[in-house]
């Protein structure tokens, strides 16, 4: 007997204190970690929230959205190292009047394989309890969802961003899903119909790099920021120790492709930014990811501005380095992970990208209608212009002296009616539009940029027939379907990020 006593001391001993209440009817997970990574008194508590969500409020970059964001991804440190940024994260959620919260934190104590949720009726926090959501007995139904009692009692990424959640959104019930091995389009099929109701917030709670020296954890965060802001799961999964909840975000990515959100940056710091030394640091960074307005989709938004066109180019530039195991210096990715978060970049857009070295054209590939986002368009466009254009071999490590980027936003193509060819000729507005031409399954298009080269338009409506495979006159009779377009384009900066 006297064992099984000293054992059960051991183990109790594994977790802190106060995990939860007895009683199965009256089951409460405790405030685990308060007193340790947060505050235990409650109004000092309140106090601290409270100070570091006005402190942000002052701090918010301009253009966020005004209404309330679909997800955020929130950190989950002691509150002395990630209060500033998940002070921004609270404050940004406060925007929404949501009835359900669904939290995906990562194991960090346990080690199982699938997700893990609660059997208990609440968590509870120094400020209070948060009722259980009853989708999370609903998820305990499923095959790869299970409880884990060793994990409930004592993970505490879920419990360390309740008090900011409850300072800012008052009442709300509680979906904690605590992700082990398993993969992020599963959690993402897990999730995606809780959202449905429209009064769901989902919360990836993620810490960023670890334990790298100050400079280092910058450069790594600044990549993982970029790649979620671009939406690009697969370079965020390839950047190494990025972050803890790194499935979390990868399934809130699969999340976002699915359902058009933009995500913005919020916020961003590390340790060695709040309260530690800069040896060894701890990132962490406050996402927002909202709906995507229909203007957005359609493009019927406000020219792109030189910014953002800068960081398109960027963006290019960076999608070829990176097939030669290069990428850009911190500079150029601080530059991205800025401006990249804007939810103009998102719009589903035609996209270019020419290549010119040396003041010839070294390749040129893209969409002519909005089939993707923008930034998606450009990365991919940018590697097709490479090493896919059939006109040119692949581009050499060699050749990128000299190279020169131009990325190429189309609006949408509207078709062109003309009765004869001298009346397409007069209907052309020689340096303004783009110009697409179909007969059967061949088609060309010259960008407007091509004007410069051939600015008379029968010669430019020539010269576009005969990249068509077509005869050079074809253009001057009947039956030819043309279509215009606008661009704006963006050359590199000489001058660098």
């Amino acid at each position: 007997m006297r064992f099984f006593l000293l054992l059960a001391v051991f183990l109790l001993g594994q977790f802190p204190a106060a995990s939860v209440c007895a009683g199965d009817a009256d089951l409460v997970r405790g405030a685990v970690w308060a007193g340790s990574f947060y505050p235990a008194d409650p109004d000092r508590l309140v106090r601290e929230v409270d100070r570091h969500m006005a402190a942000a409020r002052a701090t918010l970059p301009a253009g966020l959205p005004a209404g309330p964001p679909v997800a955020l991804i929130f950190p989950h440190a002691g509150y002395r190292y990630s209060g500033p940024v998940a002070g921004a994260a609270a404050v940004v959620a406060a925007a929404g009047k949501y009835r359900r919260v669904v939290v995906l934190a990562p194991d960090h104590r346990v080690g199982f394989a699938g997700a893990a949720t609660t059997a208990a009726r609440a968590y509870r926090t120094p400020l209070g309890d948060v009722p259980v959501d009853r989708a999370a007995v609903r998820l305990l139904s499923l095959p790869d969802v299970n409880e884990v009692p060793a994990s409930d009692a004592s993970e505490h990424a879920v419990e360390v961003v309740l008090p900011f959640l409850q300072r800012a959104l008052g009442d709300f019930s509680l979906v904690p899903l605590v992700l082990g091995r398993i993969a992020p389009e599963r959690v993402a099929d897990l999730v995606a119909p809780l959202m449905e109701d429209g009064k769901t917030l989902l919360v990836v709670s993620s810490d960023f790099s670890h334990y790298l020296a100050y400079n280092a954890a910058v450069e790594r965060d600044s990549r993982s920021i970029a790649a979620i802001l671009a939406l690009d799961r697969e370079r965020f999964s390839a950047i190494g120790n990025s972050a803890c909840g790194r499935t979390g975000i990868e399934a809130l990515l699969v999340l976002a492709r699915s359902a058009g959100l933009v995500p913005r940056l919020v916020a961003r710091a590390n340790s060695g930014d709040t309260a530690g030394g800069r040896s060894r640091v701890v990132g962490y960074a406050a996402i927002a990811f909202y709906k995507n307005k229909k203007d957005m989709e359609t493009g019927k938004m406000a020219p792109l501005d030189q910014e953002q066109g800068r960081a398109l180019v960027l963006l290019a530039r960076r999608a070829i380095l990176e097939h030669f195991g290069r990428g850009l210096d911190p500079a150029g990715e601080e530059t991205l992970a800025r401006k990249l978060s804007d939810p103009a970049l998102t719009r589903k857009m035609g996209v270019f990208v020419t290549l010119n070295r040396r003041g010839r054209l070294r390749g040129c590939i893209g969409s002519l209608t909005g089939i993707e986002p923008i930034v998606e368009g450009v990365r991919r466009n940018a590697v097709n212009a490479a090493f896919g254009d059939p006109r040119f071999p692949p581009l050499s490590e060699e050749e990128l002296d000299g190279l020169e980027i131009e990325v190429s936003v189309l609006s949408e193509p509207v078709p062109l009616e003309a009765a004869h060819g001298k009346d397409l000729v007069a209907k052309l507005r020689p340096g303004t539009d783009g110009v697409i031409i179909r007969d059967g399954v061949r088609s060309a298009t010259f960008l407007p940029q091509v004007w410069k080269q051939l600015p008379d338009p029968a010669e430019f409506l020539s010269h576009l027939c005969l990249k068509a495979g077509l005869p050079a006159d074809r253009w001057q009779r009947p039956g030819l379907e043309v279509s215009v377009y606008q661009v704006q384009y963006f050359e590199e900066d000489p001058s660098g990020p």
